[in-house]
């Protein structure tokens, strides 16, 4: 019969104590990234499994996390949430984690979702997506302390609660940067109606980054509802009203948009989108990259922080984008 693989076990294999071994189970945050990899390392190797139950009753936890998964949009940018959660998932699992999911259309519904999941599971805790000002989401969680992380900045008042978020601003000013260095000053921006914190903080970086190089941004914005048709529209008002020679689009779905608008014109418009989606990686979009996997791997982090109380309310994450550079600009 083949020996029980205990954490002894795993301990003498990863020449580590068994404690190191528990708090790799139980607070991997707390322990070195080398040393963490060392003890997942033999776990694999020895085909370890905890005794969750057992585990359970031990830290009065459920080592379960609720996220909430996207309904269906044009099957865009939809997948920029899809990269996030599948990190979040392969991250929560390192750390003894299980990801639930759950869906809803809108504000309300998730509020109630939350109650109806509080009351069916033991959660430890929630990931929040898509903060927004005023939202009543972080609010109805905090005032039952509820534990909860959000991947998105509290709009209102960034000492709020804990998040991550990326700099759409940096990210929209460096990819303006980037035509005006290419020798383009028509830069047009097609964007989100005003008062999304995400669709205004992006907005802002193409604002500011053509106010550096002197260059007035007045006429040359659009906003819009998220979409491939309506930055398509957008687009051909561009090119009737201020004849741009370049534009930068809060999202790929308006990137690809205004691409199929400027077909045929000559000289050609550059076109740069956000979130480096497949889609645009399969035409060939320039676009705005986000670190998702980061993303995640830092909201769990985050997460256990809170739940072991290290912090009255740990630090924020503001993460920097990169610019996946193609033939559109």
């Amino acid at each position: 019969m083949a020996e029980k693989v205990t954490i002894a076990t795993v301990a003498r294999h990863a020449r580590v104590s068994r404690q190191t071994v528990s708090n790799v189970l139980n607070s991997p945050h707390i322990v070195r990234q080398e040393t963490r990899q060392r003890v997942e390392d033999a776990i694999n190797a020895l085909g370890y499994r905890a005794n969750q139950a057992a585990r359970q009753m031990r830290t009065g936890r459920s080592r379960l996390i609720a996220a909430r998964i996207d309904p269906t949009r044009d099957g865009i940018n939809g997948s920029v949430l899809d990269r996030f959660l599948h990190g979040l998932t392969e991250t929560a699992d390192a750390a003894g984690y299980r990801v639930l999911l759950y869906t809803a259309t809108d504000d309300e519904r998730e509020i109630a979702t939350y109650d109806d999941l509080l009351g069916t599971y033991e959660l430890d805790a929630f990931v929040l997506v898509g903060t927004k000002y005023g939202d009543p989401r972080t609010a109805w969680l905090a005032e039952r302390d509820v534990p909860f992380v959000t991947f998105g900045r509290p709009w209102d008042a960034l000492d709020a609660h804990p998040w991550v978020d990326v700099d759409g601003a940096a990210g929209t000013a460096g990819a303006t940067r980037h035509l005006l260095a290419a020798g383009h000053r028509r830069i047009a921006f097609i964007g989100w109606p005003a008062g999304s914190g995400v669709g205004d903080d992006r907005r802002a970086g193409w604002r500011d980054a053509l106010h550096e190089a002197g260059v007035d941004p007045t006429g040359l914005h659009r906003e819009t509802e998220d979409g491939i048709a309506e930055g398509e529209r957008l687009m051909h008002d561009l090119l009737d009203t201020v004849a741009p020679s370049a534009v930068v689009c809060a999202s790929d779905s308006l990137a690809l948009g205004a691409l199929q608008a400027i077909r045929g014109v000559d000289p050609p418009v550059a076109v740069i989108g956000f979130d480096d989606t497949p889609v645009a990686a399969a035409v060939g979009l320039t676009s705005v990259s986000q670190p998702l996997g980061e993303a995640a791997a830092r909201c769990v982090d985050l997460l256990t922080g809170v739940l072991d109380g290290d912090h009255e309310t740990p630090t924020p994450v503001l993460l920097q984008p990169s610019l996946a550079l193609r033939h559109t600009a």
